[in-house]
C-alpha cells in the first residue's frame, strides 16, 4: 500500500533535539497516521511559546505536549502540529522511555487529532489510543499505553 503524499514544514524554534528528530523519521512518523494527502507542518518551541499557545487557543495556562491546529480533513489533511521540547523531554524521563519514542508518539497523536480523531469521550478515547498502539507498535515502538 502506498504511502499519502505529505508537504511537511519542519521548523525548530528550540533546537535542543534538532539531531533527535530529521526530517525523514518525522516524515515517517506523520506518514504511518495519515489517511490521505497531508500539508503538516510541525514547530519544536520552547515552553514560553507552547505555554503561551496553550493559553491563547485552549485558556490553560500550562506548556503541553503537543497542540494540534487542524484546517482542513479532507481532501487534503491541513494542520499545525507544535510539539514542546521541554514538555516531551520531562514526560519522557518521567515515563523512564526513549525520548525519540516520545517523540514519535506526539507526532502519531498530532497527526491522528489533525484528522478529527479525538479523546474526549471515553470510546472516543478508547477508538484513538488503539489506533495509536497499532502505528506505533508499526513503526517499531512500544505500545505508549502499557506502562510498567
Amino acid at each position: 500500500m502506498s504511502q499519502p503524499e505529505l508537504n511537511l514544514s519542519l521548523q525548530f524554534a528550540d533546537p535542543r533535539h534538532r539531531a533527535l528528530l530529521p526530517r525523514h523519521k518525522v516524515i515517517r512518523y506523520i506518514r504511518a497516521a495519515l489517511e490521505l494527502p497531508g500539508e503538516i507542518a510541525v514547530r519544536i518551541v520552547g515552553a514560553e511559546e507552547g505555554r503561551a499557545l496553550n493559553k491563547e487557543y485552549r485558556g490553560k495556562d500550562y506548556a503541553t505536549n503537543v497542540l494540534t491546529f487542524d484546517y482542513s480533513h479532507e481532501p487534503v489533511v491541513g494542520a499545525d502540529l507544535v510539539i514542546c521540547a521541554e514538555v516531551v523531554e520531562q514526560e519522557a524521563k518521567e515515563m523512564g522511555i526513549d525520548i525519540l519514542a516520545h517523540y514519535a508518539h506526539m507526532l502519531v497523536h498530532g497527526t491522528l487529532h489533525a484528522q478529527g480523531y479525538d479523546h474526549e469521550e471515553d470510546d472516543e478515547a478508547a477508538c484513538m489510543e488503539a489506533r495509536e498502539t497499532e502505528l506505533m507498535v508499526g513503526l517499531g515502538f512500544a505500545d505508549p499505553y502499557q506502562r510498567g
